[in-house]
């Protein structure tokens, strides 16, 4: 392996420090720091972070490589800033087998731009009827500890439970994509006073938290951990703080883009468009004042971390009528530059907690070793450089990611990433992939 020296990197947002790293690990930090032969990255002014660790991320091999394949998906993570990234399940077939979950595994191992961990479904086919085989999927070479079946909520109480159960004997978690699909049916986007002025049907934030109060309640009970994706609104902030007040073991995630953006942008987006489908997610966009309650949430430590959700989809599954089109927006490659705007650049996060929500508390969560760690002497060298006062318009003809249906386009972000280093190897330098 090559020797690196950064020089000048200022360690969470702190002093200026070099960073010596050999051997795919970091061997010293401090100032004036030589090496023989090493290769000098100059990061003056950039902002040193343990690699980006994302929980939730659509990667879409096997099935749909049309939209992404895992080679693609990692590069845009990689790009991003992220060293490690969790695959969801709702693949074709569906990452409900050992065999499923080690093939998604092997091939992130083989493209090598980042460490890819399968999440294994929680029931066969993510239909919500029977246990899939979470046993054999943990025990596999995958190593799967997070279990989803993200896009469908497991709304069976019963299953939900023996799930919960099950995942004890191995220090599993189940990552809840929380949907009373009842109450859901037909939904379009947020229910209120703009989802009236199109005339679309609502999609009301009691379907989200009411599964979260069951499903707390229910790890509660029989003292398993529970996670829950995409928290979209100020009810199940509020409900998640109760939970761990308890002192249940119930971690939450949100999106980049529950941070940033508001149902407003379906009746007019940045561009001036309405019913744009670019906006249209699940769960879907909220209002300013559950913005505001996510953000204050993530701020806190009552939601964990932030997770990309990256939903790559193809321009054919976008370009169409609103309610014939696919939910999902891209994310890996701007979630850092959004999450500056959302909560750095508003006073609400400091660039230590921000390696805290997008690293250390991700890796901690998926039981990852060697992502997460401290930037100091012994750790592994997963490393992201970040400058946060560059500024530019998001261009997603410049992504790796296969799909380019992102909201951004055209949006002046703060920040970029200058460099990723995997292990002590770079993936992306002078923002371009290695």
């Amino acid at each position: 392996m090559s020797t690196f020296l950064i020089q000048n990197a200022r360690i969470l947002g702190g002093e200026p420090r070099d960073i010596l790293v050999r051997d795919g690990r970091i061997a010293e930090v401090g100032t004036g720091l030589a090496a023989e032969g090493a290769q000098v990255v100059d990061a003056a002014g950039l902002i040193a972070l343990p690699g980006l660790v994302d929980l939730h991320t659509h990667l879409r091999e096997p099935g749909r490589e049309d939209n992404e394949t895992v080679l693609t998906g990692t590069r845009a993570a990689a790009k991003g800033g992220f060293t490690a990234v969790h695959a969801m399940a709702n693949t074709t077939p569906v990452a409900d087998t050992a065999g499923v979950v080690e093939q998604v595994w092997r091939l992130g191992r083989e493209h090598g731009y980042c460490d890819v961990h399968p999440v294994g479904a929680v029931t066969e086919g993510i239909a919500g009827k029977k246990l899939a085989e979470l046993g054999a999927m943990a025990d596999s070479a995958a190593n799967v500890r997070v279990f989803s079946d993200d896009g469908h909520c497991v709304d069976d109480a019963v299953i939900m439970r023996r799930a919960l159960e099950y995942v004890k004997a191995f220090d599993g978690v189940v990552a809840q994509h929380a949907q009373e699909p009842r109450l859901t049916e037909g939904a379009q986007m947020n229910e209120g006073e703009v989802s009236d002025r199109l005339g679309l049907r609502g999609w009301p934030a009691v379907a989200e938290e009411a599964i979260i109060a069951r499903d707390c309640l229910l790890a509660g009970h029989v003292g398993s951990r529970l996670h829950i994706c995409h928290v979209s609104t100020a009810g199940s902030v509020e409900l998640i703080r109760w939970a761990k007040g308890k002192g249940w073991n119930v971690t939450a995630e949100v999106t980049p883009h529950h941070l940033f953006l508001t149902d407003a942008c379906c009746e007019r987006s940045p561009a001036g468009r309405s019913y744009d489908p670019l906006y249209k997610v699940n769960p879907p966009l909220r209002t300013q004042a559950d913005v505001d309650a996510v953000r204050a949430g993530l701020a806190d430590g009552t939601i964990d971390c932030v997770a990309t959700d990256h939903a790559p989809h193809a321009v054919e599954d976008k370009e169409t009528e609103w309610a014939d089109a696919a939910m999902g927006m891209i994310g890996l490659e701007t979630a850092l530059p959004v999450v500056q705007a959302a909560m750095v650049d508003t006073g609400l996060l400091d660039w230590a907690q921000v390696a805290d929500r997008m690293s250390v508390r991700p890796a901690g969560i998926g039981r990852l070793e060697g992502q997460g760690r401290p930037l100091e002497p012994g750790s592994p060298a997963n490393i992201t450089l970040y400058d946060p006062e560059y500024r530019a318009q998001v261009d997603a003809s410049s992504f790796a990611s296969k799909s380019r249906n992102t909201p951004y386009t055209g949006l002046e972000l703060p920040g970029r990433v200058v460099a990723t280093f995997l292990r002590g190897r770079p993936t992306v330098l002078e923002g371009k992939l290695v």
